[in-house]
């Protein structure tokens, strides 16, 4: 895991070695071990690197395939790295690092190398003799890469703060990013929260020669190819459970100790118990408890490490560390996000313990159908009758059912949608604000002039889903809408603020590919996440599979009105002040909350609140 940063001269200019110094001194939090610049003529690549495999310093980067042709700098991991190497008998190895698997992957097969890779990532590669910048990002983009290109040059990095360090980008906001931002608490691809400044998909690779850029999906989440059995619930159930024993296994190839998150919920108990099947040592599990009853779930935790055998480490926190240590969040966050703080106080406090590499359960709710989205898409579905009513109809219906209340205008929303299909729903369903409410509090920003992101990739993949499972058609909707841009990337960038590589069993390509073909009738939960369970049994304990869900239910809206109130009222003072803002809605919606307006949530000022921080952060206008 670490941090790259390039630049290439379109104008085949010789680089300035301090621009590109400038760009990796950025992003040096996400490579404490070493950091590596290799330039020449009009070519720059930097790297900060999180040693985990190979730890010697042949290993470091830029990295050099043997031939010397291709450079590489790569953010990642490799999993599979040494089946990979196994099929490449041409190549003589001089390290045991997945980077230079990597490089001699593509000198052997070129872009079509990507086919062979199981991990996360985000790489580049210049090849000297064509002067050509390849440069790719993992199937569901848990890795960041941004870039930047002009008349002059192209840039690149893992953080956006990066490519604002080079001081050759104009730190103006993107209008059509902050209507994605409003709508969706974060920003999707191509889009940045910079004018200029895009981001390559997820699933995708681009090249660069000559000044020309082509660009290719190489892996598509809607369209999930396997040919193993559906027809039968047990061959399902031992497929599943086959597949998610290789992905933990997967991710526990590291030459540094692997460390596991346990909340004591299904997920992260499914990993740590399939960890302790696979592992030649005693896994290493890390909980964060609370004095607090409401909050604390390490009894749970401390069940499941029992039954494992783990080497446990129960970490005591108060509700208040996270206040304390909001200023240090906000600060590392590299993109506006109204979550994920949660994820960097976790995080800190396991890294401060020496760990550098930890599993966790995330996405396993995305898989297995795990949230309300799914039971609520399947009773619209029950429901499609309502769409067959002259839409004139439906918005009369609507608009007198359902009046008032955010939650209220949502379902009008969804009511008024030209179909019930998940394209056509689920923009409503991860939603902060209504396109009205962006219109109002935004002077910028059109009811009528920005599409969505989300709703872009659903309609160019309509024809594929609609092929899918019903509840497979939510998880796409999820992996493209919330989990790819809010989820992974605060997983990221608040673990790699303290040099914590977060690994994740549930995004594995084959396990995923394998689970969006489950037809509904086996996958349908009879209790929460029944198919994940059912798979894996005997291996959970019933307290775990049937406790109810806690979380990280903290006190944020009482926080904001007392604790934060004066934080909070100075942001969204300044933002009001902005000139894509309507100062008198925005304050006026402040002041609604303030009073007790329980139509108004605490995460819907707090998306005000990060925005103007990370905005006067980076002096973007």
């Amino acid at each position: 895991m670490c941090g790259i940063a390039g630049i290439l001269s379109l104008k085949a200019m010789v680089v300035d070695t301090s621009m590109i110094q400038s760009m990796i001194n950025a992003i040096a939090h996400r490579g404490p071990d070493a950091e590596g610049i290799w330039q020449e003529n009009e070519i720059a690549l930097g790297h900060r690197r999180l040693s985990i495999i190979d730890l010697s310093s042949a290993a470091n980067q830029p990295f050099a395939d043997n031939s010397g042709r291709y450079i590489v700098v790569f953010n990642g991991e490799i999993y599979n790295y040494n089946d990979v190497k196994k099929e490449i008998n041409d190549y003589h190895f001089r390290t045991t690092s997945d980077t230079e698997v990597l490089v001699a992957a593509y000198a052997k097969w070129g872009a079509d190398c990507l086919y062979h890779f199981r991990g996360m990532f985000g790489f580049a590669i210049w090849d000297k003799a064509e002067k050509e910048l390849f440069l790719a990002r993992d199937c569901f983009g848990v890795k960041p890469l941004y870039y930047f290109i002009d008349d002059e040059v192209f840039m690149f990095s893992s953080e956006i703060r990066s490519i604002l360090a080079s001081n050759k980008v104009k730190r103006k906001v993107s209008i059509p990013a902050l209507y994605e931002y409003f709508s969706y608490q974060s920003v999707s691809s191509p889009y940045s929260v910079i004018e200029d400044v895009s981001q390559l998909e997820a699933g995708s690779w681009m090249r660069i020669k000559n000044g020309v850029i082509s660009k290719k999906r190489y892996w598509d989440v809607s369209n999930p190819k396997s040919d193993l059995d559906f027809t039968n619930l047990d061959a399902v159930q031992k497929n599943i459970r086959s597949l998610l024993l290789q992905s933990v296994e997967r991710r526990l190839v590291s030459d540094v100790p692997v460390a596991s998150f346990l909340s004591g919920g299904i997920d992260s108990s499914a990993i740590v118990g399939l960890m302790s099947e696979v592992s030649s040592s005693k896994p290493n599990t890390f909980n964060i408890s609370f004095e607090e009853n409401e909050f604390n779930e390490s009894k749970y935790a401390e069940l499941v490490a029992k039954k494992f055998n783990t080497n446990h480490t129960n970490i005591l926190l108060k509700p208040s560390s996270l206040l304390d240590e909001l200023g240090n969040a906000l600060n590392a966050i590299d993109r506006p996000s109204a979550d994920g703080i949660n994820t960097y106080v976790v995080s800190k406090a396991i890294r401060q313990k020496g760990i550098s590499v930890a599993l966790s359960g995330i996405g396993g709710d995305e898989l297995f159908a795990g949230y309300p989205v799914f039971s609520q898409y399947l009773q619209l579905q029950n429901r499609k009758f309502f769409w067959k009513l002259p839409s004139g109809l439906r918005k009369i219906a609507a608009s007198v059912l359902f009046s008032g209340s955010n939650k209220n205008n949502r379902i009008r929303q969804v009511l008024n949608a030209p179909s019930c299909s998940i394209e056509d729903l689920y923009p409503f369903f991860r939603q902060i604000f209504s396109p009205e409410q962006i219109a109002a509090f935004s002077s910028s920003l059109s009811t009528t002039d920005h599409i969505t992101s989300v709703q872009k990739d659903l309609e160019s993949r309509k024809q594929n889903i609609g092929s899918l499972p019903l509840l497979s058609r939510v998880s796409v909707a999820e992996y493209l809408g919330y989990t790819q841009n809010t989820l992974l990337k605060d997983t990221d960038q608040m673990g790699m603020a303290v040099a914590l590589e977060i690994r994740e069993p549930y995004f594995d390509q084959d396990l995923v590919e394998f689970v969006l073909n489950v037809p509904d009738k086996f996958k349908k939960p009879v209790y929460p996440k029944s198919l994940l369970v059912e798979s894996l049994k005997p291996l959970l304990p019933d307290e775990i599979v049937f406790r109810k869900k806690q979380g990280f239910l903290f006190p944020w809206s009482i926080w904001l009105k007392n604790e934060l109130r004066s934080f909070c009222n100075d942001h969204i003072t300044n933002l009001s002040q902005r000139p894509f803002m309507n100062e008198k809605a925005l304050l006026s919606y402040w002041q609604r909350f303030l009073s007790g307006d329980k139509e108004i949530r605490w995460a819907e000022i707090w998306v005000f609140v990060v925005l103007e921080h990370w905005l006067k952060k980076n002096e973007v206008g």
